[in-house]
């Protein structure tokens, strides 16, 4: 019996090992109305004792006439109507998303980029703070943070700085930055002494709240204090996920440290929803873990699906979302996808 210490349960049996993971579990029930959908992997036996059966349907353009409503999306669903964001006449206070996951390598700063661009497109003012030492999402901005004598660690670490200061201009309408580089990895160890130190940056942000929608912090790959700090001033968390084992393996963990945190110091956080990255319908294993994702958290798993595509390694080096760099590409309308559904939920828009 193989188990895991995170997820119980998640993979049992003797698997083949070509498969590239140990066999998911799959109930008979899992093919039944209201368990996700049903079609049988090409190829598949069609016993009627088979137990492994998953729903897997690639990724393709809607056909407006052939019904949207009843259309099986990559997640194994039927895809939910999301109404199209309407204008707004006035902006703020922001609603504050924390992009989480202690895996690295899971397009956290993809998606904030990306999310954050597209977003703008639908008339939303949107501030993006750089939360990781590493300072990827300013470089993925075009910003020289090397450079930089005023960053997101003069925010936290005394003597502060006002935040005015520290932000700035993007090159994309609507769409403003706090830069971060290396000195932040010193934040950790001299905010130890600190009293609050949990609501440093809840403290940096509340100044300038009033004049956006949505504030996206992208997360550096650690649970440690930085990332308390996110949760803590977050309304919601969204949790990228490479359709991978280990990420899926990992969000156990992470689900847990966002449940501490709500419980004893922010109330109000919520799971905004877990966006599945670098997916390839192609491979059993992106499928399998998808399934699994889908049966475990239900609808907190975005509709939205953000598949491989080389387009995002050229937006880095180009230094722009690939809303603007490549705004008609596969990428491109997944974010736009992405950012109606997070307007959706968003309690504020409504």
């Amino acid at each position: 019996m193989i188990g895991d210490p995170y997820l119980p349960g998640l993979f049992v049996g003797d698997a083949p090992r070509d498969q590239g993971v140990d066999a998911l579990r799959w109930d008979q029930q899992f093919g039944e109305e209201g368990s996700g959908g049903h079609v049988s992997t090409p190829g598949a036996p069609r016993s009627a004792d088979d137990q492994y059966r998953i729903s897997v349907t690639p990724s393709h353009d809607v056909d407006e006439d052939s019904g949207a409503e009843n259309e099986i999306g990559p997640t194994g669903r039927p895809y939910r109507e999301v109404p199209e964001p309407t204008p707004l006449d006035r902006h703020g206070p922001a609603t504050v998303v924390a992009v989480c996951n202690q895996k690295g390598g899971v397009g956290k700063t993809t998606s904030t980029i990306n999310l954050g661009a597209a977003l703008a497109e639908y008339g939303r003012r949107v501030l993006l703070v750089d939360l990781d030492p590493q300072g990827a999402l300013s470089a993925g901005l075009g910003v020289p943070h090397h450079d930089l004598e005023q960053t997101v660690y003069n925010l936290l670490v005394p003597p502060q700085v006002e935040t005015d200061e520290v932000l700035m201009r993007t090159r994309v309408e609507g769409l403003d930055l706090l830069p971060s580089n290396i000195d932040l990895s010193a934040a950790e160890i001299q905010l130890v002494t600190e009293v609050g130190r949990e609501q440093s940056l809840n403290r940096a942000l509340h100044p300038v709240l009033d004049r956006y929608d949505f504030v996206l912090i992208d997360c550096q790959p650690s649970l440690g204090l930085l990332t308390v700090n996110a949760l803590a001033c977050a309304d919601t968390v969204v949790i990228p996920m490479e359709c991978e084992y280990f990420s899926l393996r990992g969000l156990a963990l992470l689900t847990d440290t966002v449940d501490k945190v709500r419980d004893r110091l922010n109330p109000r956080l919520t799971l905004g929803g877990i966006l599945v990255t670098m997916f390839d319908a192609r491979t059993l294993h992106s499928r399998e873990v998808m399934a699994r994702v889908v049966e475990v958290f239900g609808d907190a798993v975005y509709d939205t699906v953000i598949s491989r595509t080389v387009r995002f390694p050229e937006t880095s080096v180009a230094g722009e979302p690939i809303t603007s760099w490549a705004p008609k590409s596969a990428g491109a309308k997944a974010y736009r996808a992405l950012a109606r559904e997070v307007i959706a939920r968003d309690s504020r828009s409504t």
